[in-house]
């Protein structure tokens, strides 16, 4: 029988926030709009579906932007990710993504982890490029979406055990669909994150004596 783990990828995979850094292809005062909203959001202070739509507007990102993220991703990717999946393989664990960021461009970053699944947020393009949308109807773009994923992810799987690893207010929000929540800490050490998680570390490495 399977044992699953979950993780986020902003900010625990990845050093990044990728919708800031998509934002910072706009400019400083489209980045500094939407980091502040990015924040809050991850904060708890505001709900991620009040936020979510309006960063896109502002951002408009096209797929040169996302193709640029996607390459960040991996170079700031979190400095024991690529060993700690690893040997979490060679210990039984499945390993998923499910994030608030978007499909396509967390897919290179997950390709070069040997990560099969990432539950995102698709965006679409128009055929030369251009920012034509997103999928409003995933779960990532609101509150309590995570969770409605990791009871799929239940419901498919049947694991003995499900492990969630991350950093902000949307990954703790799964921590009634999973036998430990593991809040993440290296890039972004939320106060209500670190307070309630069942585990606070800050090197993915320390996951393997943990579990």
């Amino acid at each position: 029988m399977a044992k699953l783990i979950v993780f986020d990828c902003d900010s625990t995979l990845s050093k990044i926030e990728g919708i800031d850094e998509l934002a910072r292809w706009r400019g400083e005062a489209a980045y500094a709009e939407v980091e502040a909203l990015t924040h809050a959001a991850m904060n708890g202070e505001v709900p991620i579906d009040e936020i979510f739509e309006r960063r896109l507007e502002i951002i408009q990102p096209d797929l040169e932007a996302c193709q640029a993220v996607g390459k960040l991703y991996i170079d700031e990717i979190e400095p024991t990710a690529a060993t700690t999946l690893d040997q979490l393989r060679q210990d039984g664990w499945t390993i998923t993504i499910i994030s608030g960021g978007f499909t396509q461009v967390i897919e290179p970053l997950a390709q070069s982890l040997g990560i099969q699944r990432v539950d995102a947020v698709p965006l679409r393009f128009h055929p030369d490029g251009s920012y034509a949308g997103y999928d409003h109807n995933a779960p990532p773009t609101r509150n309590g979406g995570k969770p409605e994923i990791i009871a799929q992810l239940k419901s498919e799987l049947h694991p003995e055990r499900v492990i969630m690893v991350g950093d902000g207010i949307s990954d703790l929000e799964t921590q009634n669909e999973v036998d430990a929540f593991i809040g993440f800490g290296r890039y972004a050490a939320r106060e209500k994150v670190r307070q309630q998680a069942d585990h606070f570390i800050y090197s993915l490495d320390e996951l393997i004596e943990l579990l």
